[in-house]
């Protein structure tokens, strides 16, 4: 901020030079030794602050990230039926990267202007206290200006990000389910709904638009208004000898970059209301509280886990569909070292039992207690790694086979090689997963979409109606081996399986029905499991006879 200073002097000593040639060459060396050394600290200034501002930027972006990814991470299952995917994942990148500009490049680009504007007035005023003093009462209209556009761009802003998460969560929905929307023939409707997403987005910024060109219009032609005003008073002033050419010179200079500080202090501006709408998103992540805790609670010995598993008058209703109740007063007892099978029609709560269980929810009214303790009182954490889950539909990793295996293990990478190959021999996977070229280190694709059926099956050790006869009686065969000596809760969908249970409990109605071994439950004529049966293999037969 010094350099028009200095040139204003220049000019003043070329201006004079005819007194006398040898003073006016030392007076003008010296002067521009000095701004050459000005000019060589401002640019290694400018470059250091460029490459801080840059690396600082980027471990801003990867540690919110990191916050906000853990946040969403920690909240209660509840939470994601309320909260979409695509809007989560926007806000997980789009929102943090402007946050993350608006606090780095755009704010060090703010305090620059902010620091030139000042010192830039302020030499305005040494060097001319009457001509600043005319020229900068154009600042006061400008800053009430400022005010109401910040205020309008930061809701604007906000509703952009949310369109724009919608727009993402369609995407990446029907990305996702690419094969069923192909075979649906839904390509173009999908292309309509997405661009009708897109144009709202389009729509809001087209309103930024034209709030931004007023804005920038008006400083702009503030910052011309303040150049003309300098030559105007600033040439009234040297007609009257009040001001040389130098000084008028530095002055104009000044003002010039008080102008351009303006001008970034309005892009800083700008920005910065951009950065707190999409601020406030991410703060709300960042802010929430889970409902329950994720790592807090009682563990128990190990050597005092028996596995008794007991639903005591549990009602339960999602909490985004209050007014459906799953459970009303439900009561079921499965044995240490029992196997159940629970059955039902489609929507009874067979998985939400499961859910229950896992404490993905907490029960509405009653408990469920696990050898006598409430599940409440137990560390969710430690509960679940207690817990075998097997999916009915299979998830996999776009991974390799092998990363897939390991998830589930506390510390994957201290599962060995001989253990992994254990387990996929328990699981009757072996063989087939050493007959691909890359072995274990064959990446299955997007939710294993690369893998078969009874592949995906075997691999995460689950089972599923619509496996084949060979498939499986191997699945069959891997869980027998790891239900022996446990606690098991099978929802059931063939008869095979229920026949091998030690108890059946079939819901209905919000609660258990009938619950007895499978041949007593089948004796009874009139029974609700009877007709469950019959109707499976209705429907058993009819799917038979179209694959035909």
């Amino acid at each position: 901020m010094s350099a028009p200073f200095f040139l204003g002097k220049v000019i003043d000593t070329i201006y004079n030079s005819a007194a006398d040639t040898d003073t006016m060459t030392a007076s003008l060396t010296s002067l521009c030794i000095t701004l050459t050394g000005v000019f060589l600290c401002g640019g290694a200034a400018n470059a250091a602050r460029v490459y801080l501002m840059q690396i600082s930027g980027q471990k801003i972006v990867r540690n919110l990230r990191a916050s906000v990814f853990s946040s969403i991470l920690t909240q209660e299952v509840a939470f994601f039926d309320r909260n979409r995917t695509g809007e989560l994942i926007n806000r997980l990148s789009a929102d943090t990267a402007i946050v993350g500009r608006s606090v780095t490049d755009n704010l060090s680009d703010g305090l620059r202007a902010v620091a030139q504007a000042i010192a830039g007035v302020s030499m305005m005023f040494y060097v001319s206290p009457s001509l600043a003093g005319f020229v900068l009462m154009i600042v006061p209209p400008l800053a009430i200006l400022a005010a109401g556009y910040g205020r309008y761009l930061r809701s604007i802003s906000k509703c952009t990000q949310e369109a724009l998460a919608e727009a993402t969560q369609l995407a990446e929905e029907r990305i996702g389910n690419l094969r069923t929307v192909r075979a649906f023939g839904k390509e173009l409707s999908e292309v309509s709904a997405y661009t009708q997403k897109t144009d709202e987005v389009l729509s809001l910024a087209k309103k930024e638009a034209v709030l931004r060109a007023g804005f920038f219009g008006a400083t702009g032609l503030s910052g011309n208004i303040m150049i003309l005003s300098v030559l105007y008073k600033g040439g009234l002033l040297m007609a009257s000898h009040h001001m040389t050419v130098g000084e008028l010179s530095s002055f104009l200079m000044y003002t010039f970059w008080v102008g351009i500080s303006i001008a970034g202090l309005s892009s800083f501006y700008s920005e910065m209301m951009k950065g707190f709408g999409a601020g406030t998103r991410l703060w709300e992540l960042l802010d929430r509280k889970p409902e329950f805790p994720l790592n807090e609670g009682l563990v128990l010995p190990t050597d005092q886990i028996r596995g008794h598993i007991e639903f005591c008058d549990v009602s339960f209703a999602y909490p985004t569909r209050k007014e459906a109740s799953i459970f009303k007063n439900l009561s079921l007892v499965v044995p240490a070292g029992t196997v159940m099978a629970v059955v039902g029609s489609s929507g009874s709560g067979k998985s939400t039992m499961v859910s229950l269980l896992l404490r993905l929810y907490d029960t509405d009214l009653g408990n469920i207690t696990i050898d006598g303790y409430d599940i409440r009182d137990l560390n969710p954490y430690w509960l679940r790694s207690q817990i075998g889950t097997v999916s009915q539909e299979p998830v996999l990793f776009s991974t390799s086979i092998r990363e897939n295996i390991t998830y589930g293990a506390v510390n994957p990478d201290a599962v060995t090689t001989e253990e992994i190959y254990r387990v996929a021999r328990v699981a009757n996977a072996y063989e087939f997963i050493q007959a691909f070229p890359n072995g274990f280190n064959t990446v299955v694709g997007e939710k294993g979409i690369l893998l078969s059926g009874g592949q995906k099956q075997r691999i995460a050790i689950a089972r599923a109606f619509a496996l084949d006869a060979e498939n499986e009686s191997l699945v069959q065969e891997a869980l027998e081996r790891l239900m022996d000596g446990r606690t098991v809760v099978i929802i059931a969908h063939r008869l095979s399986t229920i026949k091998n249970a030690d108890a059946v409990a079939v819901l209905d109605q919000c609660r258990v029905a009938e619950c007895g071994q499978h041949l007593e439950l089948l004796s009874n004529k009139d029974g609700l499991f009877r007709k469950l049966m019959e109707k499976q293999a209705f429907l058993q037969e009819e799917h038979s006879r179209a694959l035909g």
